[in-house]
């Protein structure tokens, strides 16, 4: 099952190709999965881990104990050198270069160590208060389901525009075929933001400020999905369709019961794409939704950072459960990639 895994060339051993190719695949695994095991593990520390400098790469949360006479618990420090060294001791306030310091055993004594010469005791933690806390302080299934919402709807209305367009480019010709298939790819070189003016003032015209509709209209036809779907188009052969033709198939039923099935991989590709956009777009509907409870997760996570002060447990915590969606819809389609961007001509 695992052949091609550990599969090599020399025939007693590693050869140099074989090393060179697990060591260029183990580092492609690597920059692409590491900083995201990095934001799960995160996901799982304390505030006060978070903070800490050299990061750490495992949740571990600072010790912290109760002393007589406070308040508050302290967190607990190892002393490395100087005359206290080899004693655990509860740091009462940092001053500078020097922090103050006692022993639990000993409250009333207290003593001045260099923060040089101290490590914080540290313990393996999940702080799964951190995921708690996103549904306790904020509307997250709302969020969740006005996203889900504006991704469902506008991936369905961008697979069916876009496959029409493509079929009709690949499959009628007609006086100004080509030239409006390249206006439709010279698109792709007009930069988003020209377009953000005029399409709100559409949108505020229209009265879908504040509407996911606003947010899902001017994004459905989009040039790459029809560059995409349209090069897989011209792959199925011309006899097929008039066959179906002759059997008395209107032209409908030809796109619907024979294009779009043949199409399923550019399909498959295109709707991971759209996903992908609609469910990590930000700018738009920033401009578009100004009230908390039409939001979208994006925007949600963007409420996370005040002016002064960051809650960085909690955007984590959120921003993994926000990347799930997208994780499970590229782990079921991710077969057809490879096919639907082979045979669409996309290099």
């Amino acid at each position: 099952m695992f052949g091609w895994l550990i599969g090599r060339r020399g025939r007693h051993g590693f050869d140099l190709t074989d090393w060179m190719a697990f060591g260029f695949l183990g580092l492609g695994v690597f920059l692409m999965l590491g900083p995201v095991l990095w934001l799960v593990l995160s996901s799982f520390k304390t505030e006060a881990a978070l903070q800490e400098y050299p990061p750490k790469f495992l949740p571990l949360a600072p010790i912290e104990r109760m002393v007589e006479g406070f308040d508050q618990p302290l967190q607990m420090f190892t002393v490395t050198a100087g005359e206290h060294a080899g004693r655990e001791l509860a740091q009462v306030r940092r001053i500078g270069l020097n922090a103050q310091m006692v022993d639990p055993a000993n409250p009333s004594e207290r003593l001045n160590v260099a923060i040089s010469d101290r490590e914080p005791l540290r313990e393996f933690g999940i702080a799964t208060e951190n995921y708690t806390d996103v549904f306790s302080r904020f509307n997250f299934m709302l969020y969740f389901w006005n996203s889900t919402f504006i991704t469902v709807v506008a991936t369905i209305l961008t697979v069916l525009f876009n496959s029409m367009a493509a079929f009709a480019l690949a499959k009628y010709k007609f006086t100004g075929r080509n030239a409006v298939f390249v206006l439709i790819i010279a698109t792709l070189m007009i930069p988003p933001t020209i377009t953000l003016v005029p399409l709100f003032l559409v949108i505020s015209e229209m009265g879908m400020v504040n509407s996911h509709w606003g947010v899902i209209w001017p994004a459905i036809a989009t040039p790459t999905g029809v560059f995409l779907l349209r090069q897989y188009m011209l792959t199925i052969p011309d006899d097929l369709l008039d066959a179906a033709r002759m059997d008395n198939a209107s032209e409908w039923k030809v796109y619907w019961k024979i294009v779009l099935p043949l199409s399923a991989p550019a399909l498959a590709v295109l709707v991971i794409f759209s996903v992908m956009w609609r469910w990590n777009e930000f700018l738009w509907p920033l401009i578009v939704l100004n009230r908390s409870e039409v939001f979208t997760l994006q925007l949600a996570l963007n409420s996370f950072q005040g002016e002064l002060q960051t809650s960085w447990s909690n955007l984590l915590a959120m921003t993994v459960l926000t990347l799930l969606p997208i994780t499970i819809v590229f782990a079921f389609l991710q077969k057809y990639i490879t096919q639907g961007i082979a045979q669409s001509g996309v290099k």
